[in-house]
């Protein structure tokens, strides 16, 4: 009997599969920007090691936090003159609401039947990001790397959760849009694991249990 479903956060419960790095760089080109996939995802890997080490980002809310990684890519890319912070930041955080909001009532319905957690790689505020998208509520248990300590895809942060919630990991499900932090672990645990990525991306080498493209299809695989 399946007791437990556990999500990803970023790209999971605030997006359909797409990587914060992939919607950050779609915000830098509409509102500007000139870089391509791959030479921004350099930067951005750059401005999340930034991220970690700013003061106070522990206690960052949804809005901020996505305002001060807007702000340090402004401080790498070569163009950032020519890109609005503001519209780029308020279009990140207000097509994140719109997935939580349309997410929020799947999160409440399968809260009645599952005990729901999320496990992710963090910043040490994914307690307050939930909160402020309205979803923090639907879940009995938040594990954030920033304050764990381990990060994905070490097992431990998964055992952690299990440990938590008192459950086997042959009685949860992992959903998640990484197939190497999020699907690969779970499964070597012993999880069902369900892989959330848009219909365009090509198959991953790593073979979740079930694929799906939106979260509203989550339903159908757990029914």
């Amino acid at each position: 009997m399946m007791s437990a479903v556990l999500f990803d956060f970023g790209g999971t419960l605030d997006a359909d599969g797409r990587r914060w790095s992939e919607r950050f760089h779609r915000g830098y080109r509409t509102r500007g920007g000139e870089l391509g996939p791959h030479t921004f995802e350099a930067f951005f890997r750059a401005s999340d090691r930034l991220l970690l080490e700013r003061s106070g980002v522990s206690e960052f809310g949804f809005h901020e936090l996505v305002w001060t990684q807007v702000r340090l890519l402004q401080g790498l890319v070569p163009d950032a003159a020519s890109v609005d912070p503001v519209a780029w930041t308020e279009d990140f955080v207000s097509e994140s609401r719109d997935v939580a909001l349309r997410n929020l009532p799947l999160l409440t319905d399968l809260g009645r039947r599952f005990e729901l957690g999320v496990i992710s790689n963090f910043t040490g505020n994914l307690r307050p990001c939930l909160r402020d998208l309205g979803i923090e509520g639907c879940f009995s248990v938040v594990f954030d790397s920033g304050v764990v300590g381990v990060r994905k895809p070490d097992r431990r942060l998964f055992q952690a959760a299990f440990d938590a919630l008192g459950l086997p990991p042959e009685e949860c499900w992992m959903v998640g849009d990484n197939p190497l932090s999020d699907i690969a672990p779970a499964a070597s645990l012993g999880c069902l694991t369900c892989w959330l990525a848009p219909p365009e991306r090509p198959p991953s080498a790593i073979t979740p249990t079930r694929r799906i493209a939106t979260l509203s299809e989550l339903t159908t695989v757990l029914a």
